[in-house]
């Protein structure tokens, strides 16, 4: 299955505050925003459907974390398969909107299959993010 052939995903997510949801992602991440009311804003995810909705309180502490690499992994996560060049150009974009990374852009598998840059950040109301950028995306699940 190509880029071009997945069908799109639609994840709705909880935030306390849609302000500061609407500053970071349409602001420090420069998603467009869709639909929205009160309690809820429709974003455009790269081409995917994903929804902030107001939760009063809504941070929760993280299931877990597993150690990958060295580093304490959050779970959970979410996030996208961005081109190389669209991935540093957003580690720019949290970098100048003030973010702090939990796990600080690094290539992974250097010379290996599946050689990937991998950066994770949280969003306002705490919600984890990965994003990744593979060497050849052929090799997302090399072994």
């Amino acid at each position: 299955m190509t880029v071009a052939t997945r069908p799109g995903f639609h994840l709705a997510i909880p935030v306390d505050d849609l302000a500061r949801a609407r500053a970071f992602y349409g602001g420090v991440l420069g998603l467009a925003e869709g639909r929205s009311a009160d309690a809820w804003v429709d974003w455009n995810f790269y081409g995917h459907q994903m929804v902030t909705h107001v939760v009063p309180a809504a941070r929760q502490a993280d299931a877990g974390r597993n150690p990958v690499d060295g580093h304490d992994v959050p779970v959970p996560h979410f996030g996208l398969i961005l081109s190389i060049e669209e991935f540093h150009v957003l580690a720019d974009r949290i970098r100048a909107g003030g973010g702090e990374f939990v796990i600080e852009p690094y290539l992974r598998f250097a010379g290996e299959p599946g050689e990937q840059w991998t950066m994770f950040f949280r969003d306002p109301a705490g919600n984890a993010l990965e994003f990744k950028a593979f060497r050849d995306e052929s090799q997302i699940f090399a072994k």
